[in-house]
């Protein structure tokens, strides 16, 4: 099973660096559903896995001068605040909530890369990014309470409020939100800490791994048509979502006691 995890991670880096996003939403299933790890420490261990990869991404994308650093520090900073109040709330609600409400969002999640797929790729902002910033704040606290309580970046909801809230064009947006993930992962984690024991040797290969799946998808990524990658990909995050509701369908009716979530879980 460990080798079919590491060959998820390279699925997931390539997916990151083929789609510039979406791949990290992969990252709680797999570590629940194949890994066999208890869905609190798989969504605290999924954090810095999404944080780390997001990173990695937004340093190539400032090398390009694609983030707006005065829009991330924005609404990072209020995206963190809400990640750790929300990896703080998870601690309420049993692994199975969360995992329903993660069902939720990758389905959202799949209609919006559907949607975006459909677009022309030279879709512009549509606002100015002055008059429009405070639009922002209210995405940032329902970003960052996503990424603290059920592990995800939230690219989904960044990059388009972005573009149609900030005014940014779309190519410094996709940078400009990795690195918002990666603070946002960074807050959420440390919501975690004390509360969960990390198998960091195994979360470092998996990373290392993923790591290795963005650079091979990012070189690939001129190569292979985005729009049908992008509906193929949201095809499957709906199963998955489905998948993820089925097995979780009894959550809001089984017995509420919180499970502890130290050790391996597995």
């Amino acid at each position: 099973m460990m080798v079919l995890g590491y060959a998820l991670a390279a699925v997931i880096g390539l997916s990151l660096g083929l789609l510039g996003g979406g791949g990290s939403i992969l990252t709680v299933p797999v570590f629940v559903y194949v890994l066999g790890y208890d869905p609190k420490l798989a969504i605290a261990m999924s954090l810095p896995v999404v944080g780390v990869t997001s990173l990695l991404g937004a340093a190539a994308h400032w090398r390009a001068g694609n983030v707006r650093l005065e829009i991330a520090t924005l609404f990072g900073v209020v995206a963190m605040a809400a990640a750790y109040a929300g990896a703080r709330l998870a601690h309420f609600l049993t692994g199975a909530v969360q995992l329903m409400m993660l069902a939720v969002i990758m389905v959202a999640a799949a209609i919006s890369m559907f949607v975006n797929a459909r677009r022309p790729t030279t879709t512009e902002p549509r606002q100015g990014r002055a008059a429009s910033l405070r639009l922002l704040l209210p995405v940032a606290v329902v970003v960052g309470l996503t990424t603290g309580i059920v592990g995800i970046g939230g690219g989904f909801l960044i990059v388009p409020a972005l573009v149609l809230l900030g005014g940014v064009a779309m190519k410094p947006a996709v940078g400009t939100s990795l690195l918002v993930i990666a603070m946002n992962c960074a807050s959420g984690f440390a919501g975690y800490v004390g509360r969960v024991d990390i198998p960091w040797s195994f979360v470092a290969t998996f990373i290392a791994v993923a790591a290795i799946g963005i650079l091979v998808g990012t070189s690939l990524a001129r190569r292979v048509p985005q729009r049908t990658l992008k509906q193929a990909f949201a095809v499957f995050l709906v199963v998955m979502g489905t998948f993820i509701l089925v097995q979780n369908r009894h959550a809001f009716t089984a017995d509420r006691t919180i499970p502890s979530s130290r050790g391996a879980g597995r």
